[in-house]
């Protein structure tokens, strides 16, 4: 569907379903939302605004790195939204055309940013301060606040990872660590791209020149929370990281004390074997065959063998 929100020059506002007759001339400016857009209705960002080709690509195509380009009478971005569905990281793009006139919404799924802002400016008494660079603003800072629920959940899931290193397999804890290492670097190729993309804008000479210049307050305070975000992304991986030395660390120690445990079974029992594998041969002249007490002192000295063996074990301290 095709909605619009148009702000009259008395700064009236009217809205409804965009048509090929309704008049944009008369609007001080007017945002427009292409949710879920039909093929037919795609068609309007070139019938009737006149986009560039190479834009509405970027639109109809799968999710794009975001980025922003130049044109003649406005601006392209590409953003992305994240969301979380079944622990699953979820990532949709959100595109923007704005100008000092209009901005129009592109997003192939419903948008919760966007639902929000909509009803926002439809409840505002005033709309004096708004103008479409304001309401990219509110779009942007929705986005971004999205962001923060997933990364303190990640954080929260981290430390019960951490609290249940003795009470899990070690394979279980594993899996649920490079799960956790995915989404973060899902997160990353989101957050990095949208931080480089407010960097850009602030630091653009192009959009300072138009009404952006009067919202830079706003947008720098989008880059700053773009930069915690960034920071703690790349903090959580390097704690996802000490986390798996850790556990790797853990699992050869294990496996070092079980192998040692082996090791001490197996130098006990090496000579006892071959007393045994001495007697147990089966030839005729074996003069302690014949011997009456020769089972038990063998036996005994066995015993004395194992027995001497585990204290000297003990005192070169293999039990520790």
């Amino acid at each position: 569907m095709i909605y619009y929100i148009g702000v009259t020059k008395d700064y009236h506002l009217e809205k409804g379903d965009f048509i090929d007759n309704i008049d944009i001339t008369n609007f001080k400016w007017f945002w427009a939302d292409f949710s879920e857009p039909t093929e037919e209705e795609i068609t309007h960002l070139s019938e009737t605004f006149h986009f560039h080709p190479l834009a509405i690509e970027d639109c109809v195509q799968d999710i794009q790195r975001p980025k922003l380009d130049y044109y003649n009478h406005y601006t392209f971005f590409v953003t992305h939204t994240v969301r979380e569905e079944k622990d699953e990281l979820i990532k949709e793009e959100l595109d923007f055309f704005i100008s000092d006139s209009f901005i129009v919404t592109f997003h192939k799924h419903p948008s919760v940013e966007v639902t929000k802002v909509w009803n926002h400016l439809l409840m505002q008494e005033s709309l004096k301060h708004w103008d479409p660079y304001y309401v990219f603003y509110e779009l942007l800072d929705k986005i971004v606040d999205n962001y923060f629920p997933i990364v303190y959940k990640i954080e929260d899931e981290l430390a019960k990872l951490i609290a249940q290193t003795n009470n899990e397999s070690m394979n279980h804890l594993m899996e649920e660590l490079f799960e956790t290492r995915n989404m973060l670097l899902e997160l990353l190729h989101s957050v990095n791209p949208m931080r480089d993309l407010l960097y850009r804008m602030l630091n653009s000479h192009h959009l300072n020149l138009n009404r952006i210049g009067d919202r830079r307050e706003y947008f720098s305070n989008i880059h700053d929370h773009l930069l915690k975000l960034s920071e703690m992304v790349m903090s959580n991986r390097e704690v996802t990281a000490d986390i798996r030395d850790s556990y790797i660390s853990m699992n050869s120690h294990q496996t070092n004390n079980v192998m040692k445990l082996l090791t001490i079974i197996t130098s006990i029992f090496a000579p006892l074997t071959f007393i045994a594998g001495i007697y147990g041969m089966n030839f005729e002249n074996i003069p302690e065959l014949s011997w009456k007490y020769g089972y038990f002192m063998t036996l005994c000295v066995m015993l004395v063998i194992g027995f001497t063996m585990l204290l000297w074990f003990r005192q070169k301290g293999w039990f520790r």
